[in-house]
Parts: C-alpha cells; structure tokens; sequence
C-alpha cells in the first residue's frame, strides 16, 4: 500500500514490486541509503520518499529524475503483538484497566503506517511483563480517541464503566488516557464517581511506547502499584516526579494540571503536594492526607449529569465583555471566568465600554452562575482585597476559593447535571472532592 506518494512515485514502486514497509536502498546524488519504506506524512510535500533507517530514525529523500530504487528485502508482514500467556495468580489483587486511547498502549506498524492499540492483556503483557507480578489486570477497551477530541460523553461513559467494575469487586482501577486533557477527565471523575471505594488512577505516555525515552512502561508500573498496594480511595493521575525514571507522583484529580507540552514529568499538583510518591519497585511514600478505602463500602454511584452550556472565558487587557452577552443570547446556564491576580476583572479602564461589571451583573440577573478563578492557578482569590474586587462580588459572582479554572468549569458542568440551580450555586465554593483546599502553602510553588 503507497499511502499519500504521488503518482509518478506510486507507479514507479508499483512497477518494481516495491510496498511500504519493504527494505529498500534508495541511491540519489547526495549518497546511497538504505532503510524501510514508510508512508508519507499526510502534510508536506508528496514527492518525498521517507525510509527508516537502522538507527531508527526517519528519512526523507527528494525523488528526482536520475534517481534509483532498490527492493533490498520484502516486508516481514502485518504487525502483531508478541503472544504470551497470562494465567490467573490468586496471591494477587484483581484490577482494572480501562482504555481510552492516547499514545501509551500503541505501537506504529510501518507495514500500514497504522497505530494499533492493545485490547487483549497478553498484549499489554508483551510490552511490560512486569504487570504480571503485581497484579491479575482486566482489559476494558472501551475506545480510542485523542484526548483532544475528549467530550463530556466518554466522562460519562468512563465514570459509568468505572463503577461498574468497582462494584463488581475491582480492588483497583488503572484508565490510560491522552495527556492533553487528562487532567480534565481525572477533575470530572472526582465529582462524578461518587462514593467511590478504591484507586482510581489514570495514567499515560508524553513519548510514545516504540521510542526509547517513553515514559508509558514505568508509567504504567507504579499506576499498578498504586492500584493494587495502596489504600487510596480517590481519583488521580499517575506521572512521572521528575523527567528521568524511576519515581512517580500520584496527584489527586482535581489538583493536577499538565504544565508542559513535552516533558516527562509534565504533571504537577496546583496548590497541593502530591498524595504519595511511587517507584517501579513498589515502594509508595504518603506524602500528604488522602480518603482511605473503607470496609464495608457502599456501592459506587456514578452521578453522571452534565451541563455542556457551561464557558470557561479569560479575561486580559482589551479584552470585550460582549463575550459575556454572547453566552447570555446562546441560553448558557454557567461562566466560568479566568480572572487576573486575586480574581480581577476589567472594571474602570478609561474605555468605559471595557468593563466586564455589567455584563457579568447582566448574566447573573438572567439566570446565569458565574464563578471566578485566577488564571494564576497557584494561590487563591479573593472577594475583599481590593475595591474593584469588593464590587465584582457585588455582581452575585461566586469567587471560587483556589480552584483552577479548568476544574472550576467541569466542577460547575457538573452540578448544573445532577442539581438544581440553587443547590449547584451553593455548592460551587464548597469543597466535594479536593478541589479547594482550607489554607493555601505558599511554600509549594517552587522555580527549579
């Protein structure tokens, strides 16, 4: 298959019995390579023909007339996860692992150029066999999908799945996720898994499994060890302390954040420490107070209401609060601002059109709740430090203690789904599951 090569390079290689994924020697008038054929990217230039080398690296050669292709060897066929037989260990805990996608249980096939992702435990296995020494895993794969195009829905979906197999006997729950908004579905798992009896964790992978500096193997390891050893009864994420191996952090749902595009240890507690630390041998060090599993334990209920008319909208120098009348027109039920510093809104700059303190009146009288966060994220806001904050609360605005912005917005999501809007009013500065904390510590906000 010649996926996304023009057609010239498409006949030619069909003309030489050459397919993607064969060993090819590639000779033009900068040297002679040699290396897979892989498919083109689907964005650049199509005349391009990319190989991987032996270093393992990608290639791209510009076809030009002149140039000569080898067939070297033929394709080793489809790929397949290595088979290996898992048996059921009674010594050890039973737990769950639910898969949603992301990068962390997913290998490139350069046959196809497909990412195939693991469904069977014997395939997990394959990749990290020490899984099988700390627990017997059960496989859900309950989708695949970039946790970009992540929505309330598959929240929906993973809290009810999660409950399911808690309430089944699951002594523990493992969720691979995308990076990039995981930390949205660990805040909406806090609110919606109610009563919940056991670790909730969720991990993933900031480089992918086939690289040599992925961070999904260890990932996975110590999320296990926290799934089957500790007596956590919470949701979290499961990532690396530091950008080198070894040691993890498992931060509570609804104080983590991603603060890095790249980096292995990308996850960090806002206004928060950690729950407890975590090594791949097992070793788990309790770092701050957490929920214990609790004999006895009710059934899990999965509250899964959610209001999708919810904004989450930043406010910054110039900024408009026709953004505000927007959402009034568009019949949204809660707005969630981003203030500056201690909560601030524009609201006396000498263009009088750009205070936001009517709009924000204007939506609260129309029914709308309006909560206010620091885009800040570390400290807390505050109602009375400043005039200008004194008369933003007079608004009716609810100023959201030391809560992120983002877990501000799926925490109010979340009670316009399951209450009333006088209940989810009250309740949207209430500490439910972690998300505000009594005293915020100045001294965890640390510069490396």
């Amino acid at each position: 298959m010649l996926f996304m090569y023009n057609e010239e390079i498409a006949s030619l290689f069909t003309n030489l019995e050459i397919r993607v994924g064969d060993r090819v020697k590639v000779t033009s008038a900068d040297g002679t390579f040699e290396g897979i054929l892989m498919p083109r990217a689907e964005v650049g230039r199509n005349d391009i023909i990319v190989i991987k080398r032996t270093d393992g690296y990608n290639m791209g050669i510009r076809y030009a007339k002149g140039i000569k292709i080898e067939k070297v060897s033929g394709t080793k066929g489809a790929f397949s996860f290595p088979k290996v037989e898992m048996s059921h260990d009674r010594s050890l805990k039973t737990i769950n692992m639910l898969y949603t996608g992301g990068t962390i249980g997913s290998k490139i096939d350069y046959v196809t150029g497909g990412v195939y992702m693991l469904t069977k435990p014997e395939e997990l296995l394959a990749e990290v066999p020490e899984l099988h020494g700390i627990a017997n895993m059960e496989i859900s794969n309950l989708m695949s999908i970039a946790s970009e195009d992540m929505t309330y829905k598959e929240w929906i979906r993973i809290a009810q799945e999660a409950a399911a197999v808690l309430n089944k006997g699951s002594e523990g729950i493992v969720i691979t996720h995308g990076t990039d908004t995981m930390h949205y579905t660990a805040a909406a798992l806090s609110f919606m898994l109610e009563g919940v009896n056991a670790p909730v964790v969720l991990t993933g992978a900031q480089r992918s499994s086939d690289r040599g500096s992925s961070d999904a193997f260890s990932n996975l390891i110590c999320s296990s060890h926290i799934a089957t050893k500790s007596n956590i009864a919470e949701v979290g994420i499961c990532m690396h302390s530091t950008s080198s191996d070894g040691q993890n952090i498992f931060i509570r749902g609804t104080k983590a954040r991603k603060m890095h595009t790249s980096r292995r240890d990308a996850f960090r507690p806002i206004n928060s420490v950690p729950i407890c630390k975590v090594d791949t041998k097992g070793k788990i060090e309790y770092t701050s107070d957490y929920r214990h599993v609790g004999k006895g334990s009710k059934k899990v209920k999965a509250l899964t209401g959610f209001e999708p008319k919810v904004a989450l909208v930043k406010v910054h120098p110039n900024s408009n609060p026709d953004i505000i009348d927007y959402y009034i027109g568009m019949g949204y039920k809660g707005i969630v601002i981003e203030g500056t510093g201690l909560g601030h809104v524009p609201t006396s700059p000498s263009i009088k059109e750009l205070s936001w303190i009517g709009q924000i009146r204007k939506a609260v009288d129309s029914g709308i709740i309006v909560g206010v966060t620091s885009q800040c994220l570390y400290g807390r806001v505050h109602e009375n430090v400043y005039r200008n904050l004194r008369l933003l609360r007079g608004t009716g605005a609810i100023f959201c203690e030391d809560m992120m912005p983002e877990v501000a917005y799926v925490k109010l999501g979340f009670l316009l789904g399951n209450y009333n809007k006088k209940k989810a009013q009250e309740m949207l500065n209430v500490n439910i599951a972690g998300e505000i904390t009594q005293r915020t510590r100045f001294d965890e906000f640390e510069v490396e």
